[in-house]
C-alpha cells in the first residue's frame, strides 16, 4: 500500500511539471507571434527604403536627376567680358596715347639737352609748370602727363616740328591731337582742347610754335577746369602711335 501511494504522488508531480512546461511553451509561442507582427525599427521607420530608388522610365529618371539649380555639386558658370582694345578709334580710349608698355619716367633724362621743346601753351613760363606726371587718377590710373592751366581759348602751339598723325575725339581726352616728331620716335599728345586751329588736318606737317588748337575743358577735364593735358611717349612702332612708353614732359619743358 505504501508503494502505491508513493507512485501516485510521483505521477501527480510529473503531471504538474508537464502542465507547467506546456503552459510555458504556449506563452513563449504567443509572445513570438506578437513580436513578428510589430514594425521593423531599422532607421526608425519600417517603410523607409535603405537603397536608392531606381526609376523604371526615362521620365522618372529625369525627375530624379538633380538639375543645375538644385544640385549641391553644380558649379556655377561665370563669364568674363574682355575689355575692348584701347585704340584711338575706340570711344573708350584713355587720355594718354601710351598705355600698353611699361612706363619709365627716367627716360626723360636721356632727352634733356638733345630734345629742344617749347611750352605748348602761349604765355606760360617754365616756372609756372607743375609736375603732375605721377599723380593718381580715377580707376587706379597714373596721370603719365602734365596739366598746364590756362584761360579758355588760349593758343596751343606745337612743341616741336612734326606731323599731325590724328585728330581724335576721346571720351576722356575730349578734343585731342596726336603729333609725331620728325623721326617718328616720339608722340606728342594734346588733350581737353576747345577746338582745332583753322586748317589743321591729319597729315599736315607743323612747325614748332605754330598754333594747332586752343585750351578747353572737353572730355573728363570738368566744366570750367581749363587746361592742356600734354604727354610725350616713345613709340616702338609708328603704325601703333597710341602705344609706347610715357616719359615725363616736365623736365624737358623746364629746360
Amino acid at each position: 500500500m505504501a508503494l502505491q501511494a508513493t507512485a501516485r504522488a510521483r505521477l501527480r508531480v510529473l503531471l504538474i511539471v508537464a502542465v507547467g512546461i506546456a503552459t510555458l511553451a504556449i506563452i513563449f509561442w504567443a509572445l513570438g507571434r506578437r513580436s513578428s507582427s510589430l514594425p521593423a525599427t531599422a532607421n526608425g521607420h519600417r517603410d523607409e527604403p535603405t537603397s536608392p530608388v531606381v526609376a523604371s522610365t526615362p521620365a522618372a529618371a529625369a525627375s530624379l536627376s538633380p538639375t543645375p539649380e538644385t544640385s549641391a555639386t553644380a558649379t556655377p558658370i561665370t563669364t568674363t567680358t574682355a575689355s575692348p582694345a584701347q585704340t584711338p578709334g575706340s570711344p573708350n580710349a584713355a587720355d594718354t596715347p601710351a598705355n600698353s608698355l611699361s612706363k619709365d619716367a627716367t627716360l626723360a633724362g636721356s632727352f634733356i639737352g638733345t630734345l629742344k621743346l617749347i611750352i605748348p601753351v602761349v604765355g606760360v613760363r617754365p616756372d609756372q609748370l607743375l609736375d603732375t606726371f605721377t599723380a593718381s587718377r580715377s580707376e587706379g590710373r597714373v596721370h603719365d602727363a602734365i596739366d598746364i592751366p590756362a584761360p579758355a581759348g588760349t593758343s596751343v602751339v606745337a612743341v616741336a616740328d612734326g606731323q599731325i598723325i590724328k585728330l581724335f575725339q576721346s571720351e576722356r581726352g575730349g578734343t585731342t591731337i596726336y603729333q609725331s616728331s620728325p623721326d617718328k620716335k616720339l608722340m606728342f599728345y594734346y588733350a581737353h582742347l576747345q577746338r582745332y586751329a583753322d586748317g589743321l588736318v591729319a597729315g599736315k606737317f607743323v612747325r614748332q610754335g605754330e598754333v594747332i588748337a586752343y585750351v578747353g575743358d572737353t572730355g573728363n577735364a570738368g566744366t570750367g577746369n581749363f587746361h592742356l593735358h600734354f604727354s610725350i611717349s616713345v613709340v616702338a612702332d609708328p603704325q601703333r602711335y597710341w602705344e609706347g612708353t610715357n616719359i615725363n614732359p616736365y623736365p624737358l619743358l623746364r629746360k
